[in-house]
């Protein structure tokens, strides 16, 4: 009867609870406050970054999260048991989060497999073996069981620091600038490696970054943070198609704010010539607003009706990414296939090809 009972609740049809949900903190940083009323909501297995400049208190709130910073109000909570409250917290140990540090903060007198059983004391040899041949396995470390951090690579030391969070089984992982001490090259090789491994696992993991290159290799959801608060919790995608804030769209990749004047239900007159939304505005004809112009929405055409010149280059390998200034005074950044190749000087003709406008209110001043 229990069983028939327990099927027929609303509880049974109820989505999953969340494994980590941060209700409304703050805190502060020193004597200033750092964080505002700040929440987030994170499933089991998903892997979620926040996202940000330094200062805007992506890191105050992941250490808040391990139990290294007290809240002033709201609550954390990890698989349903509040671990951070005002004047109350549970301690790091006790919250079954395993915590990857920017320096990896490897013990430089331990080998790797002293390292990733550094915090398996509570089982006994043969477990801690086990548990420690198992990670090294998993992360493919297994060769360099007995060297020391200084004989590894910084992708090397990057599994040694991964395997020893992830040995104990915790609930949850943290990563605070995971890859910010690796090159650019081996940074976005690592950043795809741990998402892979992270899904693989089923592991559930919150990354703060100041990179987003790194938040969207990981991050199944991202939230944009600034001045302690988050401004937009979205899917990369979202983020940077349909930014919903200035400060959004300005820090989310690369683009340039074209000034305009609303002239129809989804068209906006500019300088460069009309744009066309597929969808309507919202907002009254002649109201002065500034499109999004993202690199990729400047194409290149040789018979394009805007002329340019190119004022700066950077390779990419497939693409170059062009700064130009149009002959009505205005700089675009666009991308061209590499074979489109230009060099500083030469002139160059483009269209827009922009569908969906994202646009924002102006100051009819500017």
């Amino acid at each position: 009867m229990n069983s028939i009972s327990a099927l027929g609740t609303d509880d049974a049809l109820a989505a999953p609870r969340p494994l980590l949900e941060v209700r409304g903190i703050s805190c502060n940083y020193g004597l200033e406050r750092a964080v505002f009323d700040l929440s987030l909501t994170v499933h089991r297995g998903e892997q979620v970054c926040l996202l940000g400049p330094s200062g805007c208190g992506k890191t105050t709130v992941l250490r808040a999260i391990a139990g290294f910073h007290s809240v002033l109000t709201g609550g954390i909570f990890i698989n349903d048991l509040q671990v951070s409250a005002p004047g109350a917290m549970v301690p790091p140990e006790a919250r079954r989060v395993g915590m990857v540090f920017q320096d990896h903060a490897l013990f430089p007198h331990l080998s790797v497999r002293q390292n990733v059983a550094s915090g398996l004391r509570s089982l006994s040899a043969g477990e801690q073996k086990t548990a420690v041949d198992d990670m090294l396995d998993r992360m493919d470390i297994s060769r360099h069981a007995e060297k020391y951090p200084h004989e590894l690579s910084g992708g090397q030391q990057q599994r040694v620091a991964l395997a020893r969070a992830l040995a104990p089984k915790p609930l949850l992982l943290l990563m605070d600038e995971p890859f910010s001490n690796l090159d650019q090259e081996l940074r976005e090789h690592m950043g795809q490696e741990v998402s892979d491994l992270l899904k693989e696992n089923d592991i559930t993991c919150v990354m703060v970054t100041h990179d987003q290159n790194d938040a969207f290799a990981l991050g199944d959801h991202v939230g944009v943070m600034a001045d302690g608060a988050i401004v937009q919790w979205d899917t990369p995608y979202n983020l940077y198609h349909q930014p919903r804030t200035h400060f959004v769209a300005d820090f989310i990749g690369n683009g340039i704010f074209l000034p305009g004047d609303v002239s129809g239900s989804a068209r906006v007159a500019t300088a460069l010539g009309e744009l066309e939304s597929d969808e309507a505005l919202d907002r009254p004809v002649e109201s002065p607003i500034e499109v999004l112009l993202r690199p990729d929405d400047v194409v290149h055409d040789p018979e394009g009706p805007i002329r340019a010149t190119v004022r700066r280059r950077a390779f990419k390998g497939a693409e170059i990414m062009y700064t130009l200034r149009t002959t009505q005074g205005i700089t675009l950044l666009a991308l061209f296939p590499s074979h489109a190749n230009y060099e500083i000087g030469d002139e160059v003709s483009v269209r827009l090809a922009v569908d969906h406008l994202v646009v924002f209110d102006r100051d009819p001043e500017d």
